[in-house]
């Protein structure tokens, strides 16, 4: 007796405790699902172009673009703006060399960030402001570094540029941010919005575990008591009297 009452006990608090977390989980699950992704990443927004073939010519010697990277770990060539260019990753960071004459074109200035925004954004709305950021602000998070363009369009369109490889690293809106809010909330990763695995969410992980283990024991205890055979047995005679009681059928004579 003593173990199912604390098993009562424990299951009544821990319904407490969950009960609000559980709301919030399934509020934010419903809005999320409910967001179009597409919308949420920008991508209906974005100029989608064929993939560019690069040409068959005498490019410089990739060896003179990697020694002018320390740590030289990865090369690309690729299109960049109709010019072939290198994408070299070191230990010292990456960094962007013209093919053709092995001239380094990185960190790239405002004009080519601006033409990278120009060329990737597909909605309504001009470039009202665009600047560069060496302090990551939260939505973008990565590293800096990097070219920020505010697109005037309804939904506050923001371009993040790499100043390293003049590509587009990410894309930004208030759809977004109204996303990530419930994100958050979704993961309990209330400063960072990215870890799914930190101690909050295993906490009230372990929470709803011992929450249905509990729950489960209870319904073990009455099927050993046989309280669910009692109750059957109650409401089957209920529904056969016509819901009467025995006062009902026998009434007092005169």
């Amino acid at each position: 007796m003593r173990l199912r009452r604390f098993i009562q006990a424990l299951h009544r608090w821990l319904g407490l405790i969950l009960a609000a977390q559980i709301v919030i989980w399934m509020t934010s699950g419903v809005v999320m699902s409910l967001l179009p992704i597409e919308h949420v990443r920008g991508e209906t927004a974005t100029s989608i172009a064929a993939p560019i073939e690069l040409n068959v010519e005498n490019y410089f010697p990739p060896a003179g673009v990697i020694a002018e990277v320390d740590g030289a770990q990865k090369l690309t060539l690729r299109k960049w703006f109709g010019r072939a260019v290198y994408i070299v990753e070191g230990a010292s960071g990456v960094r962007m060399f013209d093919a053709d004459t092995g001239e380094m074109l990185s960190p790239i200035g405002e004009t080519d960030a601006r033409r990278v925004a120009e060329a990737d954004f597909a909605g309504e709305g001009e470039i009202e402001n665009i600047s560069i950021l060496t302090e990551a602000p939260q939505e973008y998070g990565r590293k800096t570094p990097v070219w920020r363009a505010q697109f005037s369009d309804k939904d506050q369109t923001r371009l993040y540029i790499s100043t390293e490889t003049g590509e587009v690293v990410a894309r930004r809106n208030r759809v977004w941010r109204f996303y990530d809010f419930f994100w958050m909330l979704h993961i309990m990763d209330y400063r960072e919005r990215e870890n799914f695995n930190n101690p909050l969410i295993r906490t009230f992980a372990l929470t709803g575990l011992l929450f249905a283990l509990s729950g489960l024991s209870l319904v073990i205890f009455r099927l050993r008591s046989g309280r669910y055979l009692e109750d059957a047995r109650k409401r089957g005679l209920t529904a056969s009297d016509g819901g009467a009681t025995p006062e009902s059928k026998n009434p007092p004579s005169d």
